[in-house]
């Protein structure tokens, strides 16, 4: 069992250790800040006075060849270590698959973003990302559990998408049981320099609906350009994303204002039309494969064959994101989504 943690880089401990390590570590840092690390990829930090009663989630490396948010979180992660960020918010760092991050490929045997909300454990299929991927909810769930109740609770689960995006950096805002949308978190996705988001319709396995339906977090998938190998990425362009997020560390999340006419915030919005999953090995996507996630379509255009099925536009401007005529059979193959309007959402003011 680790006790001490004096490792120059938590990343690189992280990647020794690609299926996690028995490790208890409680250290106070200059500062006051307490860190304690629960597994390898798994470090929370709790300030010594907080801004504002608030647990973020920052999680990155779900799938492990998605290397920016991974760089930035390790920016962030020393950053606090060092004490050259003044921490005021409680949060837990996430590294969720450091075995497909030292491949460079999107996971090991199979999605862990299909793998929350328990389907880590249906379909009698037994592997490691789904060992982690169970893992990683139960430390979630001991993160905001320990922070108590009446508290504001976020998750980012940061990612790279596998193509080109006619919207370069996007936001996908889980399915929320009912509850309106909150247009504070919309005014912090502009702040994160994310300015478009698709609202998702259903409940999903993915990481983020799982936070939003086992703690009524405020969480989001965050996608934020096009998957690159490490040393490839211009981190000139998420410099506002990652000053935003240094914000909510040092600042708490009464920082971001409220203010304005929700109708004039800087969002694109888009609604999911359809869910289109592959159900025959004979599955073809009918475009190419480097076509930019949100190109929209005409009424009538084919868009895939699922054996002798074939999958039409349904309307005039019907747009496909997240296609991948690759996945397993039964899961989805591609998003089809349209524009509308934001004073068509239902929000509240929180």
């Amino acid at each position: 069992m680790i006790t001490q943690f004096n490792e120059q880089n938590f990343l690189q401990f992280t990647l020794q250790h690609e299926w996690g390590t028995a490790i208890d570590v409680k250290q106070t840092l200059a500062n006051g800040t307490r860190m304690e690390i629960w597994d390898s990829g798994v470090i929370c930090f709790t300030p010594e006075q907080e801004a504002s009663p608030f647990d973020l989630v920052l999680s990155s490396a779900v799938h492990g060849d998605e290397t920016a948010p991974i760089e930035i979180c390790d920016s962030l992660i020393e950053a606090i270590r060092s004490g050259a960020l003044q921490l005021q918010t409680r949060v837990l760092f996430l590294i969720a698959n450091p075995a497909a991050i030292n491949i460079g490929e999107r996971f090991v045997e199979e999605n862990m973003n299909r793998l929350f909300s328990g389907a880590h454990s249906k379909g009698g299929v037994q592997n490691k990302e789904r060992e982690r991927a169970k893992a990683i909810e139960g430390y979630v769930r001991r993160f905001y559990t320990e922070g108590g109740t009446g508290r504001q609770r976020m998750h980012y689960d940061m990612h790279t998408a596998i193509r080109d995006s006619k919207h370069e950096k996007f936001a996908v805002y889980p399915y929320q049981n009912g509850k309106p949308y909150s247009k504070r978190q919309l005014q912090l996705l502009a702040a994160l320099d994310v300015p478009v988001v698709l609202l998702h319709d259903g409940p999903t396995t993915t990481f983020s609906y799982f936070s939003v339906n086992e703690f009524a977090a405020d969480a989001f998938t965050l996608e934020l350009g096009k998957v690159r190998p490490f040393g490839e990425n211009d981190m000139q362009k998420f410099a506002k994303t990652k000053q935003q997020l240094q914000r909510l560390l040092t600042e708490g999340y009464s920082s971001i204002e409220q203010s304005g006419n929700p109708n004039e915030l800087a969002i694109t919005i888009y609604k999911v039309l359809r869910s289109i999953n592959r159900t025959q090995a004979d599955f073809r996507l009918n475009f190419s494969a480097d076509l930019a996630n949100f190109t929209a379509f005409q009424k009538g255009d084919l868009l895939a064959e699922d054996g002798d099925t074939q999958i039409r536009a349904e309307v005039d401007g019907e747009a496909v994101i997240f296609p991948n005529a690759n996945v397993a059979i039964g899961q989805r193959a591609l998003l089809t989504v349209t524009p509308i309007e934001i004073s068509a959402v239902r929000m509240n003011e929180q």
